[in-house]
């Protein structure tokens, strides 16, 4: 039997804040915010790697978006071209997500379900993504198992999330949470976050890019791509065709 990734507490933290997804000013604020960035680098490794068109990079591939929560990333996704399905364990998230899409007119195909039941089911993806979810899931080594097993040869897992570091303490937990208040209080706990290199040996199959930082500039640039991978990063990885 495969290791189950749930953990009942993550799950019942985001479930009591469903009805905030869409609120930009609200307990999500930071990740409206961050959203451009991490679109950014999806399109971009999307085109790079699928030599899609510019306007509509996603089109012709079937997506997975794991752990989609309101469905921030998964709606864009749909408005780049691609064909998407969206999973989240908490019944709320999923209700916020289907009714956002419903308002905003997007065919999404939303279920409650974990990465390792889609997975047994048979279901295959061009494109997968995992932003900010690894670090809220109970076992990182089997979560990495069923998001590997959901892309099709060929095809492309994009994983984003906070590294394991003092510096990422400081900024993401201690600033951001209990100082800035930009996300709530206790969203992440520090011994859950996952170092970029214990992404790339928990799934060795995958050919790696190198970690690309993603670094809030208080004076007026917001967040950017960078160089530095010590607090927010984010991976491409590539499964073989054969």
């Amino acid at each position: 039997m495969a290791a189950s990734t749930l953990d009942p507490a993550e799950i019942a933290k985001f479930s009591a804040l469903a009805a905030e997804w869409w609120n930009p000013k609200g307990p999500f604020g930071a990740l409206h915010r961050l959203n451009p960035v991490r679109l950014q680098y999806v399109r971009d490794m999307a085109r790079a790697h699928f030599s899609t068109p510019a306007l509509r990079p996603l089109t012709g591939l079937s997506v997975l978006d794991i752990g989609c929560g309101g469905g921030l990333v998964s709606a864009p996704l749909a408005r780049m071209g691609g064909a998407v399905t969206a999973i989240d364990a908490s019944a709320e998230a999923i209700g916020a997500a289907r009714a956002y899409a419903a308002q905003a007119g997007l065919d999404i195909d939303y279920s409650c379900t974990t990465a390792e039941a889609l997975g047994e089911s048979g279901a295959r993806f061009d494109l997968v993504t995992a932003l900010e979810i690894i670090e809220h899931v109970a076992d990182v080594r089997a979560f990495l198992d069923a998001a590997v097993a959901l892309v099709k040869p060929g095809g492309l897992l994009i994983v984003s999330t906070i590294n394991r570091t003092p510096k990422a303490r400081a900024l993401a937990i201690v600033g951001a949470e209990r100082i800035l208040q930009w996300a709530p209080e206790g969203a992440h706990e520090y011994d859950k976050l996952v170092k970029p290199e214990e992404i790339r040996t928990g799934a060795p199959s995958m050919v790696w890019d190198e970690p690309v930082g993603v670094t809030y500039n208080p004076i007026g640039a917001g967040w950017s791509i960078t160089r530095d991978t010590d607090v927010n990063y984010m991976m491409a990885g590539r499964k073989t065709a054969a």
